[in-house]
């Protein structure tokens, strides 16, 4: 935690503004103690045009921040690997496409958070799972972005309108709008009295004042995230809600209107925000699910009506009506499952989970990736630190509870920008819990924590804080609203009335301590939370991965552009590229051949060097010559760190790992551990061949990695492994699905003399002219399992012993098995 002096402009404008508030709000409350505030005048006019009037200026004011975010914070574009990867998903759905084509060579564009749709099909075939006498596995696939579609489907429209930068401040706008709606059906105030002054509505004013200047927010309507849509459907759903149950009690002595019934309208809207939130955060939809329950139960009980509006509404409601508004609920949410279930079934083949489904072939230990608790939770390629911090003993309570504080700590600086603030949503949620019609807002926050307990990991960065708690912002700012209500009504308004100075100073009060309130939380992102979103400004080189300006001011009108990091090919790619196509840079033949496919037209590399000790990186964009066509692939190198991700894994996972100072092309290689209990299988080319190259013994370490069929056939390939200690293992060829051929890698006798990583180079083996899929199968197996085989091939490779105590060694103490190269000899053009 950062706190301290502003340091940048942002936060000394803040700093002036709280001050600013504060004052005017200390002048008002001096005005109102004064004798000349108690005498009689006339009483402003009643109504909520005022406060909607208010509302409308708040909003105004949250859509030109975010805007103002973009520019200043994110320097024009998503940062975060996530926004990255929706703006991609955007960009796909705005052409038409929830998985579009997959093009070989496949490695210029799977990558990161990208899942191939026939994974599951392919792995099933190609692991002896699928039926027998099913054919062979077909080459051709199609690609999708992993996340939920419900907010990429709004990003499209963005896209389509040439602003999808402009979608983030509409939320902002439409947030601040909705909170106060919220507010206003949750925690009504009481009406005036007969001849007393009229009040602009307290809570929901204040409460759409705190969305406004609330840091968390303005980051989650600027950068291209999901929380601010998934907030927005959450307030939405709630509040309409509350909103069809307060029109069926109104209109509880008429016959129903039929579809046209307002309160049917606003059950159904409820519904579609609710399906929305399932399309955009499926756990949080189960939170808002269950608060909907506890705000419709109620309006069906019996027994006599409330006499206090807050406090449950005049009547309950009807069961039969009840029931109409719950249909009406749950066909509004038919829209966003349906596109759910869309975008699940074009990205995995089916209506698994794509997120699932993607960690299944790219992460392991197998299973990592889950939604509950026990061992084996936590995927040690992408939150490696993590997971080896704080679930070495599996994912149990203990750890449950540590990631659930940890979210929590960092959440109390979301709401109002410091945390001692938070103390006025807590304050507010118990205000709530003792109110029937206010306690769904209290018990929503306590699901929404609940609901992500199972996930593992936390989910916190600078900037965007517990961004899983995000989604229930709105309702934090109505519940610290409703605290800031309470403290005026009985510091201010009660003492005047039990002095006899009336409550003509009541109206000043409440405005004084609304100018205080937002003091307090523009200070605090003056004197903390600014902090944060400055170290979210200036990470990971301060600027996005990859900008379309710099390629046109470097005179690049047409041809490939291949950038080195996930965050650039996930901003430049366009599934229907025009002039200018995005790729990704592998360093190896893999970028040659994705020249070739597309017509050897003019190629460049788009570099983002991040300095070694900070700052803005320095972008270039180069010319990149390949060699003339002709024999350029005759002797080529595929990296084995290219082929991530796998096509499928069983017992085992692959990573790219770094292997700088040894024998390993390019200081890197692809490494394939075994699960706990998995890798110990001796199986023979028959029962290898039988069920499609892989062994049929439960505990199979496998991993499969495809390779580019068109370049290959016709040619001899020769995987270059890289292996220490007890690592040991099989390579399987496999072509259309049949075993072709079978190394082995025995590991080295006891009592062997002790050698670091070594490298050597199977023998060559050809590939048929007429292979359409062509893979290697990297069969893990442990020294025990290599040593109960009876028999060994020629083409076999000793593995060197590992040094006692040198840990140092990529592979840690099960040994190294990795791909680190594939040599293509007498590869073909494109044009063969």
């Amino acid at each position: 935690m950062r706190a301290g002096l502003p340091r940048d402009p942002a936060q000394w404008i803040a700093l002036a503004l709280s001050l600013a508030a504060l004052l005017a709000g200390a002048w008002l409350h001096r005005r109102g103690r004064s004798p000349a505030a108690s005498r009689p005048g006339p009483a402003p006019r009643a109504g909520a045009a005022p406060g909607l009037a208010i509302a409308a200026a708040l909003a105004v004011v949250a859509a030109l921040i975010s805007a103002a975010y973009v520019a200043v914070y994110l320097r024009g574009g998503p940062r975060i690997i996530d926004a990255t990867s929706y703006w991609l998903e955007a960009r796909a759905m705005a052409a038409g496409y929830l998985a579009w084509p997959l093009d070989e060579p496949a490695a210029s564009v799977l990558g990161r958070f990208l899942v191939r749709s026939d994974a599951a099909a392919h792995g099933a075939a190609a692991l002896g799972a699928a039926s027998p006498g099913g054919a062979a596995p077909s080459s051709a696939g199609h690609v999708a972005v992993i996340f939920p579609p419900g907010y990429p489907a709004l990003l499209a429209l963005g896209f389509l309108a040439g602003a999808p930068l402009a979608v983030g401040p509409v939320l902002a706008a439409a947030l601040a709008l909705a909170t106060y709606d919220l507010a206003a059906r949750f925690a009504p105030e009481d009406p005036p009295a007969a001849g007393g002054a009229a009040r602009i509505p307290f809570v929901p004013v204040v409460a759409a004042l705190f969305s406004a200047i609330c840091a968390a927010l303005r980051y989650h309507t600027a950068d291209t995230m999901s929380h601010g849509l998934a907030a927005l459907c959450f307030t939405v759903a709630l509040a309409s809600a509350r909103r069809a149950l307060d029109e069926a009690r109104g209109a509880a002595t008429r016959a129903p209107r039929g579809r046209l019934d307002p309160a049917v309208r606003a059950a159904a809207l409820a519904g579609l925000a609710a399906g929305w939130l399932a399309a955009t955060r499926p756990p949080s939809a189960l939170a808002l699910a269950a608060a909907l329950l506890l705000v419709l139960l109620p309006g069906s009980a019996r027994g006599p009506a409330a006499a206090d509006p807050r406090e449950g509404g005049p009547a309950p409601v009807p069961a039969p009506r009840l029931g109409a508004l719950a249909a009406a609920m749950v066909l509004g949410a038919l829209p966003g499952l349906a596109l759910l279930a869309a975008h699940q079934r074009a990205a995995t083949g089916g209506f698994a989970s794509s997120q699932a489904a993607y960690y299944a072939v790219s992460d392991g230990p197998p299973g990592c990736f889950r939604y509950g608790f026990g061992a084996g939770v936590g995927c040690l390629g992408e939150h490696g630190d993590f997971v080896r911090h704080n679930l070495a003993e599996g994912f149990g309570f203990l750890a449950a509870a540590g990631t659930t504080l940890r979210r929590l700590k960092l959440h109390l600086v979301d709401a109002l920008n410091a945390e001692p603030l938070a103390l006025l949503v807590i304050a507010g949620a118990a205000i709530a819990l003792r109110r029937p019609r206010s306690r769904p807002l209290a018990v929503a926050l306590l699901l929404q924590i609940a609901a992500y307990a199972p996930f593992y990991f936390d989910g916190n960065y600078p900037g965007g804080g517990a961004r899983l708690f995000a989604d229930v912002l709105p309702i934090e700012h109505v519940l610290a609203a409703m605290a800031a209500l309470a403290i005026v009504e009985r510091g201010v308004v009660e003492p005047r009335a039990r002095e006899g100075r009336g409550p003509a100073g009541g109206p000043r009060a409440r405005l004084a301590a609304a100018l205080v309130a937002a003091a307090l939380a523009l200070a605090g992102f003056a004197f903390r939370a600014g902090f944060d979103h400055a170290a979210l400004r200036d990470r990971e080189g301060g600027l996005p991965m990859f900008d379309p300006a710099s390629v046109a001011r470097a005179g690049v009108a047409r041809g490939l552009v291949f950038v080195d990091t996930d965050h650039g090919f996930n901003l430049g790619f366009d599934p229907a590229p025009g002039d200018v196509a995005v790729l990704r840079y592998r360093g190896d033949a893999l970028d040659r051949m994705a020249w070739e496919a597309r017509g050897r037209p003019p190629a460049y590399r788009y570099r983002f060097a991040i300095p070694d000790g900070g700052g803005l990186a320095a972008v270039s964009i180069a010319p990149l010559v390949f060699d003339a066509p002709g024999d350029a692939l005759r002797d080529a190198v595929i990296e084995g760190e290219s082929l991530w991700p796998p096509r499928a894994q069983r017992g085992a996972w692959a990573l790219p790992e770094h292997a700088g100072g040894t024998c390993a092309s390019g200081g890197r290689l692809l490494a394939v551990h075994a699960a706990a209990g998995g890798g110990t299988a001796a199986t023979n080319g028959d029962a290898s061949a039988a069920s499609g190259g892989v062994s049929a013994a439960s505990d199979a370490s496998v991993v499969h990695v495809g390779l580019p069929a068109p370049w290959l056939r016709g040619a001899r390939i020769s995987p270059r492994m890289a292996i220490s200690g007890d690592g040991a293992g099989e390579v399987r060829l496999l072509v259309d699905g049949a075993l072709l051929h079978v190394w082995r890698i025995e590991p080295a006798a006891p009592g062997a003399p002790a050698a670091p990583l070594a490298c050597a180079e199977l023998p060559p083996r050809p590939i048929p002219e007429r292979a359409v899929e062509i893979e290697l199968s990297l069969a893990r197996r442990s020294a025990a399992g290599a040593g109960a085989r009876a028999a060994s091939p020629p083409e076999r490779l000793e593995s060197p012993r590992r040094r006692a105590g040198n840990e140092g060694t990529e592979g840690g103490a099960e040994g190294l098995f990795a791909l680190d190269a594939v040599r293509v000899a007498g590869g073909n053009s494109v044009d063969r």
